[in-house]
């Protein structure tokens, strides 16, 4: 098996790290790898879409030919973990501030994101989470952090702070606002494990 990170620009290493550190937990062992260029993502069994620049990221996807290879994979099932730019990427449809950078959405979940929920950089925050797969509160770094602000009755909530959903799935894809490979806590990653390894 094979777990997908898309390594064009974000917090790459630390997803590889959460990953490797998660799989150690459950005592697996997968080839994770980084994805700069088309290619990769049909051999691929799972996919990662970490955060960074929402607009710069999906522009490069589009570019580098890897946007339609992750719509196909979702189409097959692929199971797909987005988070915070992730999150915007995966969604139908965005805010004015998506909408004026046509910025390209790979469309893959039936929601609609504000792009800058949270507010800029320096409004950047941890928060105690209740997830509703998790049996306890979930700790989540919230750095210039979008979320959904509408969504179709096919997709699932996670979790909320107030009336913005920070967590969310439909089908295989797996949305967080947040960024869970900042934290020493790897539920939300064995989780997503989960998922790849059909439990």
């Amino acid at each position: 098996m094979r777990i997908g990170v898309i390594a064009i620009q974000g917090a790459v290493s630390e997803h590889v790290n959460a990953l490797e550190r998660a799989l150690s937990e459950r005592g697996e062992s997968i080839e994770i790898v980084t994805i700069k260029h088309s290619g990769i993502v049909p051999e691929c069994d799972a996919l990662v879409l970490p955060g960074g620049e929402s607009t710069t990221l999906g522009s490069l996807l589009v570019r580098e030919g890897i946007a339609d290879e992750i719509k196909e994979a979702a189409a097959r099932g692929m199971p797909i973990m987005g988070t915070c730019a992730g999150l915007i990427l995966l969604a139908k449809e965005g805010d004015s501030q998506v909408e004026k950078t046509h910025q390209n959405l790979l469309s893959l979940m039936d929601v609609r994101v504000n792009r800058n929920a949270f507010g800029r950089q320096r409004e950047s925050f941890e928060a105690e989470l209740d997830v509703s797969v998790l049996d306890s509160p979930y700790n989540a770094v919230f750095i210039r952090a979008p979320a959904i602000v509408k969504f179709e009755d096919d997709v699932k909530v996670l979790s909320k702070i107030d009336e913005f959903v920070v967590a969310a799935e439909q089908g295989n894809v797996l949305a967080l606002a947040f960024h869970p490979e900042l934290t020493n806590d790897l539920r939300l990653h064995q989780y997503f494990l989960d998922r790849v390894f059909g439990r």
